[in-house]
């Protein structure tokens, strides 16, 4: 029996890829899904996990088999001492995945498992038990896998590996860009295997593809539509749908299933959905699939249709009628994740970016850009909407995609009247983002840089900075550190309702008290910041008879619900808008009695009875 750890067939893998492409009639490339045979070689290369809803989801990427090979795989468990198989699944010969499924998981137990291919392939993992009895649950995020020699990407991702496993994470979130060969996914996405496999195998993780994964330089997928031009700027994708379907089959097949199913233009699936592990909800979503691109749209006042150079231009201009940013689907089902609080103390939304223009400054230091439409800044409606659904939840968010490591506070209405991002820097950091804003930002932190503090973003979205990970101006010595590269930890604490985010530079030893992180790190704020407008009071303190109940505020005179939460403790003081009253209902695990009728702020404190 051997235990696979593919390292004699790395040149191999490098040179197979399941997406060599040729030219079609108008330039459109189609992709030829088809394999050579290989000589004897490795079978397995590594697994990704999720369990959700005692539903087991794992999908094993295997090398190309050749055509004599079984096109079966096994999933075993370690029962009493012996191997016992739980799942047996052909193997998708287009990208070569074996996904597996199994239903009624016992997720209150550690269990190892082993993806099998005949009698002498073996890949040996541990499917962890549900953390609900931790309280803290920590998420390494990472973005960016560029693999430019030039640029640190081919340094060994050891130093990440090893980070990993002293903080114990308890998931992985990789939010886009663990490929960057157009060409050659496959191959590229074998090396992302091997490099991160060791970590993945042990602990569910969240992978999603932006747009380097797809193919292209930057992505508005516009529900799946063909994008004619260079860059994609007119939305869609560049790369044929079977090509897109192939990655998002390799990177989201183990998700839990997508809470609405139905597939866009080319055939491409969509995976859009929530995990709840650790007593934590992350929403899963897809800020790319569903956006309008803008060339056609906006007039060009760039080099680029998605750039914009000109300081005097006009941002609500660029916030064009019937611009799309999450869409009317992803937006329907944060409306529901926002309400639904079963098994859940915290909600957390995972991405590829945040919402809104994260850097001023773009590829070197005279690279100003007045904004960029491949941020979530744009399309501004788009934008507002998306932040005002996530903070119905007090939804932390946590994602990737800019380079540049960042936190802010957003504002729709007013500044810091919505939630707060945590942007992770790049593994490797190919091309550099500053954010630095020409004036200094007002209310900053006492003693804090001048870039933080409320300022507008290039598309004048109010946002408040607390910490950017600026790289040097000039990279210099250490190409990965002086490119602020680096990873991020996010400790969620079920218990005091904390959040803390930490950002650490690349070849660090994070359990080494000299070890510093990049300044503004770490900060901590609390589940409540999320929606906490500063114009707001408080309702009475409500005093309830069970603990950690389920809290809805809801507008007496609309019936909108304005947000539901669970409650830390016994006691909550409810913040609300003034000149408003408000219905307030709760429950031990939904909210479902009234408790409260016509509240106002300032109102007299409640004793409620919820048994």
């Amino acid at each position: 029996m051997k235990l696979l750890k593919p390292l004699a067939l790395c040149c191999l893998a490098l040179l197979v890829t399941a997406e060599s492409v040729s030219a079609q009639p108008g330039g459109r490339r189609r992709a030829d899904l088809s394999i050579p045979d290989v000589a004897k070689k490795d079978v397995i290369c590594f697994a990704l996990y999720t369990v959700h809803d005692k539903t087991l989801k794992l999908t094993a990427q295997l090398y190309p088999l050749s055509g004599s090979d079984a096109k079966v795989a096994r999933l075993e468990i370690e029962k009493d001492g012996q191997w016992t198989e739980v799942a047996k699944s052909d193997v998708i010969e287009a990208g070569w995945t074996v996904p597996f499924r199994v239903e009624n998981w016992d997720d209150s137990k550690t269990v190892k498992y082993r993806v099998a291919h005949g009698t002498e392939a073996f890949y040996e993992g541990t499917i962890r038990k549900n953390p609900i009895d931790k309280d803290e649950i920590v998420v390494a995020g990472f973005t960016g896998n560029s693999i430019q020699p030039a640029h640190g990407g081919d340094i060994s991702r050891q130093d990440l590996i090893d980070n990993v496993n002293k903080v114990d994470a308890d998931v992985l979130f990789f939010s886009g860009d663990q490929v960057y060969d157009h060409n050659r996914h496959y191959a590229a996405w074998l090396k992302f295997g091997r490099d991160f496999g060791d970590i993945i195998k042990d602990r569910p993780t969240v992978c999603l593809p932006d747009d380097h994964d797809v193919g292209q330089p930057n992505l508005w997928g516009e529900s799946g539509k063909i994008s004619t031009l260079s860059g994609a700027a007119d939305g869609g994708y560049s790369q044929p749908g079977v090509y897109v379907q192939e990655v998002e089959r390799a990177q989201t097949s183990h998700l839990p299933d997508p809470v609405d199913p139905h597939k866009i233009g080319q055939g491409i699936g969509v995976y859009f959905t929530n995990l709840n592990w650790g007593n934590i909800d992350f929403a899963i979503l897809e800020d790319r699939k569903f956006k309008t691109g803008p060339a056609g749209r906006v007039p060009k006042q760039g080099p680029r249709p998605d750039h914009i150079r000109n300081p005097d231009y006009d941002p609500a201009s660029v916030d064009v009628d019937g611009a799309v940013l999450l869409g009317e689907r992803q937006l329907d089902f944060i409306e529901d994740w926002a309400k639904d609080w079963s098994d859940a103390d915290m909600k957390v939304a995972l991405s590829q970016t945040i919402f809104c223009g994260g850097a001023h400054i773009h590829g070197a230091a005279n690279g100003r850009l007045h904004a960029d439409m491949d941020s979530n800044g744009w399309p501004q409606t788009g934008r507002n909407r998306a932040l005002a659904a996530l903070r119905k939840a007090f939804a932390f968010h946590y994602a990737g995609d800019q380079h540049l490591a960042t936190i802010f506070h957003h504002g729709i209405d007013e500044y810091r009247d919505s939630i707060w991002s945590f942007c992770v820097p790049s593994i490797a950091n190919l091309y550099l983002r500053w954010w630095e804003p020409v004036e200094p930002g007002e209310n900053r932190e006492p003693g804090a840089p001048e870039y933080t503090g409320d300022s507008l973003d290039g598309f004048a979205n109010k946002v408040t900075n607390y910490a950017a990970a600026n790289p040097e101006k000039k990279p210099a010595g250490n190409l990965l550190n002086t490119r602020a590269a680096g990873f991020g930890i996010v400790r969620l604490n079920t218990k005091t309702r904390d959040i803390t985010m930490e950002c650490w530079p690349r070849n660090v030893d994070v359990t080494d008290p000299s070890a510093k992180q990049y300044p503004g790190w770490p900060l901590t704020i609390s589940q409540f910041d999320n929606y906490n407008p500063p114009s707001w009071g408080q309702l009475g303190e409500m005093t309830f008879d069970v603990e950690d109940p389920v809290v809805q505020l809801v507008d007496s005179s609309t019936g909108e619900v304005l947000y539901t939460v669970r409650v830390a403790g016994s006691k909550f003081t409810p913040g609300a808008p003034k000149g408003k009253a408000f219905v307030v209902k709760a429950g031990k695990d939904a909210p479902e009695t009234v408790v409260a009728k016509a509240a106002k702020v300032g109102g007299e404190p409640v004793e409620v009875k919820l048994h």
